[in-house]
């Protein structure tokens, strides 16, 4: 980068630093009170909330591993951005109720409050575990990669100076992280729609073109296979994306459960009111339906522009002479023209540093509120609680520098590493929030099975090709042969029967319960709570009327 690109770059840095500082302060009472601190009680707009869901959301495994996604399986990597929008639009309706109206700001505190302490308990050491050693872990790494990859600063810089950026915004707590993201989002849009104008007029350019438009069409003509949304069984993309199971199994569970059961991405919404929140998220489904211009195009073009061997350098993709689709993003980055690299580059450090802002806020959350309140000082003052809360951002982040290096996350590809990982515990948990949420029955002990058995049965369907035939499943396409050979279950199917076995012994277990006379703690929910306002209605069945026409465009 040249000295314009690293202006640009400070000046970003300075805005979000100066505009945080001046939030913290304008916002700042004598005394914080931990939900103050944690969820930004009251104080987050409809805007500010849709936003931040959005920078927590998107970051280096989006803007490195899913654009090495659309370098090497095309447009079908959207169905993960473009079924978001749908979920958020669920979520909004129908999980966000559940949660403002009982009261529950943390998603420990949902299962301790309507199972029991023990449930709750497991699953907070969980999220723990899952948020630190997967989550945090990749997107620092993934992050610090493509930066220096893109900057030429050394990789331990890049690391520790995305650490501290993110760890100055998450001490502020969640007013701060809220409204610094609504910059961020700026950046990661507008820099992101740049990189991918540039991506395009490079393809033009090459084929004769005159313009962006004419990029897509050659791309949509020269590299027919990258545009379509449904793989068949006999693709080498199909066990990362199994065919019709897309859109009618185990990426609902993905995408139900990372937006409407997870902490990471609900902390935004638990402190407003439920209009805002709803506008928020409504606001976040828009945003979402944007990302795969951002995230997915510039991955396709690059794999053009590879397959022509012309516009980048080509030996970039392939570091030892292998070929490695996650150096799509920082090979287009790298071309760039002065000044446009500086803004492209700020867009991906804003990503990474709200992700990774969000994400230890969140780290902090559930082991202030569940672990420590209600374990180990159960009369600690708001004071100790906020000043606890800053003490975890800071080791969660340390711990995640030391151990990031040793998991092989780039090897993996980054994308791939964090759905596989949190798959193990994803099924079990929408189970368990699905039927706690809608079925006063449910009881304890049949949470408890959702939480240890789900995950057991993950591990389990996850390393049982190497046990057993399963090539018998193929032509019922649950199974797909490996580079090796050997046939396994794709990662989805696997999530959507481990899905459907927690809801049927759930059930069972619980039936088995109440026959007996034992009784379960039901929330307070009814019908009314899920009447929406005529505007989030109208928003909504536009939300939907795109992804319908979106999906029969590229089908």
């Amino acid at each position: 980068m040249k000295v314009t690109d690293y202006i640009i770059f400070l000046a970003y840095f300075a805005i979000v630093a100066i505009y945080g500082f001046w939030i913290y302060h304008r916002k700042k009472q004598k005394q914080m009170s931990s939900k103050d601190y944690f969820l930004a009680e009251g104080s987050l707009t409809w805007w500010a909330i849709g936003t931040s869901l959005i920078a927590s959301n998107i970051s280096a495994e989006q803007f490195v591993a899913m654009s090495g996604d659309g370098f090497k399986m095309g447009l079908a990597i959207s169905t993960y951005e473009w079924m978001a929008a749908a979920t958020l639009v669920i979520v909004a309706t129908f999980f966000i109720p559940v949660y403002l109206k009982n009261k529950i700001y943390t998603m420990p505190q949902f299962l301790s409050q309507r199972y029991n302490g023990t449930v709750a308990m497991i699953m907070a050491v969980f999220w723990l575990l899952l948020y630190v050693v997967v989550n945090l872990t990749s997107i620092l790494y993934l992050g610090a990669l493509a930066v220096s990859s893109i900057s030429g600063i050394g990789f331990w810089y890049c690391m520790m100076g995305l650490a501290i950026f993110s760890v100055i915004i998450a001490l502020g707590g969640m007013k701060v992280i809220g409204y610094t993201d609504v910059i961020q989002v700026a950046f990661l849009i507008f820099g992101g729609l740049a990189t991918t104008y540039l991506a395009l007029n490079l393809v033009s350019d090459h084929f004769g073109g005159h313009g962006v438009l004419d990029g897509l069409a050659f791309l949509r003509e020269k590299a027919p296979d990258h545009f379509h949304m449904i793989f068949k069984k006999d693709s080498a993309n199909y066990a990362s994306l199994p065919g019709m199971t897309v859109l009618l199994g185990g990426m609902w569970i993905v995408n139900l459960n990372y937006w409407g059961c997870n902490q990471y991405i609900t902390q935004r919404a638990l402190g407003a009111d439920l209009k805002t929140a709803r506008a928020g998220i409504l606001f976040a489904a828009f945003l979402k339906l944007l990302m795969p211009l951002i995230v997915v195009l510039p991955g396709i073009a690059v794999y053009m522009l590879y397959q022509e061997k012309t516009g980048i350098d080509v030996n970039s993709m392939m570091p030892g002479g292998e070929l490695r689709p996650d150096r799509a993003y920082p090979t287009l980055l790298s071309i760039l023209p002065t000044g446009l690299k500086g803004l492209s580059f700020a867009a991906l450090t804003a990503a990474i540093v709200a992700s990774l802002a969000g994400k230890i806020n969140s780290i902090s959350t559930i082991f202030t509120l569940d672990i420590f309140k209600k374990h180990i000082n159960k009369e600690a003052s708001e004071k100790k609680l906020v000043s606890t809360g800053r003490v975890v951002v800071i080791i969660a982040m340390a711990i995640a520098i030391a151990i990031s290096p040793f998991l092989g996350i780039d090897k993996k590809g980054g994308f791939e590493f964090i759905q596989e990982y949190t798959g193990f515990v994803s099924p079990g948990i929408f189970a368990m929030f699905i039927l706690g949420f809608f079925w006063k029955k449910t009881t304890s002990n049949a949470a408890l099975f959702a939480t240890i058995g789900g995950f057991g049965l993950s591990v389990l369907l996850k390393f049982l090709p190497g046990m057993m035939d399963l090539s018998f499943l193929h032509d019922f396409g649950f199974s797909v042969a490996n580079a090796d050979g050997i046939y396994e279950i794709p990662f989805l199917d696997r999530m959507g029967i481990v899905f459907v076995v927690c809801i049927v012994v759930m059930f069972a277990i619980s039936m088995l319960e109440n026959s007996k006379g034992d009784k379960s703690n039901g929330l307070e929910v009814d019908s009314s709570m899920f009447k929406v306002h005529p505007s989030f209605a109208v928003g909504s069945i536009l939300v939907f009327g795109i992804l319908i026409a979106l999906y029969s465009t590229f089908w």
